[in-house]
């Protein structure tokens, strides 16, 4: 493919200031087909469901050195798969994987994903937490939350919230607030070349200068969010120095308090050593790793980490129908998880317009920022002919856990059964030669033990919940 000039020039100087890493090959490798991959949900399946899965889809993969859950893939495994619908996995380059890893989060964090869209790094953080802290995935371009909102709903994860706010913004709200603080910064976009020719257009037409200061802002507004002893992982898609380590080496040199937190050799991830410009940051080059350019640093931030506590909901006065209309979810709820369905209600339930959410924090914290979505949603209150109704969500039977459901309210369909396309597609499914099913009410339709979504008995059928806008075409 044709490079640009200006990119070739600045490789040219790149390699011949890192002596210690190969050139050959770098400029052939843009050539090459660029890898894919997927990475399984932390939270829906261990070791042995992967196998399964790889099985079922027919696929004898490699895994990915620098992911736990990630597997190469000769061909993306998007909306035509009902394990993709089911949020059992999200398709990554491989290269995009390694940001999460290195965060690495843990259970009860506080965590800002602060370019969040399309979502990958974000379902990731948000199934590290195992339902416990809170997740706050920010995209500043409304459209492109929109992809982020249902990956973050497909996966199933129900602490946390989607803003599309300007970084400034969520540092003036919340100063001090996280944990970690993920930054997959907008950036030139050099190391998409080979996948995206598109990328070539944009970078002839914008290139680094016009995106460093952008990147600097990202920065310098996580920084204000950031607690002591929090921690930044900052990361980009470019081979460009002063987008990468210059870019965090001025930051440093701007604000002291910050220490690079080297890893452990990964095999094919290029760790800087001692007599680079940032000893312990990390890249991954083309020409030497099974995946697209990518870098990535870890650093911390001085100081003594105290716990941020995310406060819990405010009980507010509700109307006559709102009332109605949470104790028609709680028993919406009840219906499908018995008593389990304790664990969705031990916190109040929300109204906000017509809609019913669990949060597990105080909202008044995102009180001046643009809210997306915050908290599970469960469903809208609707009125009809004077009487109070629920409609459900069918992004509830995603988060649910599968052994918590009733038997008779889960329609476990095999891989391969023609029916989960026929529901993926909207239409009204049999379930002739299923028992155990109850006569009537809501039930959960699944891919094996995996929930897509949900459905209403009708005799010997089941009609279809399934939301128009997720639909297989």
């Amino acid at each position: 493919m044709r490079l640009p000039d200006i990119f070739l020039k600045e490789m040219q100087g790149f390699f011949g200031s890192h002596k210690d890493i190969p050139e050959e090959g770098f400029i052939d490798s843009f050539d090459e087909p660029g890898y894919k991959g997927i990475r399984f949900s932390q939270s829906k399946t261990d070791v042995s469901d992967r196998e399964k899965i790889l099985a079922d889809i027919g696929e004898h993969t490699d895994k990915v050195d620098w992911c736990s859950c990630g597997y190469y893939v000769p061909e993306e495994f998007s909306n035509r798969n009902p394990y993709y619908h089911a949020g059992v996995y999200y398709p990554q380059e491989p290269s995009a994987m390694l940001p999460a890893e290195v965060l690495d989060a843990k259970p009860g964090e506080v965590i800002l994903d602060l370019c969040a869209a399309p979502g990958g790094k974000a379902c990731r953080i948000g199934e590290d937490l195992q339902g416990k802290g809170l997740l706050v995935a920010n995209e500043i371009s409304f459209e492109r939350s929109k992809a982020l909102l249902r990956n973050i709903e497909r996966s199933g994860i129900a602490n946390s919230v989607i803003l599309n706010e300007n970084p400034d913004n969520i540092a003036a709200s919340l100063p001090g607030f996280f944990d970690k603080i993920l930054i997959d910064a907008p950036c030139s976009g050099e190391g998409m070349f080979r996948r995206d020719h598109q990328a070539v257009k944009s970078y002839e037409e914008y290139g680094p200068s016009k995106i460093v200061p952008v990147q600097k802002d990202i920065l310098e507004a996580a920084h204000i969010c950031l607690k002591d002893g929090g921690e930044i992982v900052y990361s980009t898609c470019t081979f460009c120095e002063d987008e990468n380590e210059g870019q965090i080496s001025a930051f440093i040199g701007r604000h002291p308090e910050y220490e690079v937190i080297a890893h452990p050799e990964i095999k094919g991830v290029w760790h800087n050593g001692e007599t680079s410009a940032l000893p312990g940051s990390m890249r991954i080059l083309p020409h030497l790793a099974k995946g697209d350019g990518h870098f990535c640093v870890h650093i911390r931030k001085a100081g003594a980490s105290t716990d941020t506590d995310p406060g819990m909901p405010s009980k507010d006065k509700l109307k006559a129908t709102e009332r109605k209309g949470i104790e028609l979810a709680k028993a919406f709820l009840g219906e499908l998880l018995g008593d389990d369905s304790d664990e969705l209600t031990d916190i109040p339930l929300t109204i906000h317009g017509t809609g019913v959410f669990r949060i597990p924090f105080d909202e008044k914290l995102f009180g001046r920022l643009k809210i997306v979505k915050t908290g599970l949603y469960i469903g809208d209150i609707r009125i009809s002919a004077g009487k109070t109704l629920f409609a459900p969500s069918n992004s509830i039977a995603l988060s649910l856990d599968t052994e918590k459901i009733r038997k008779d309210s889960y329609i476990s369909l095999a891989y391969g059964d023609e029916r989960i396309t026929r529901y993926l597609k909207g239409e009204t499914i049999s379930i002739s030669g299923i028992s155990g099913i109850k006569s009537s009410g809501y039930v959960v339709i699944g891919v094996d033990k995996y929930p897509l979504g949900l459905g209403k008995i009708s005799g010997s059928s089941v009609k279809n919940l399934y939301p128009k806008a997720w639909r297989m075409m």
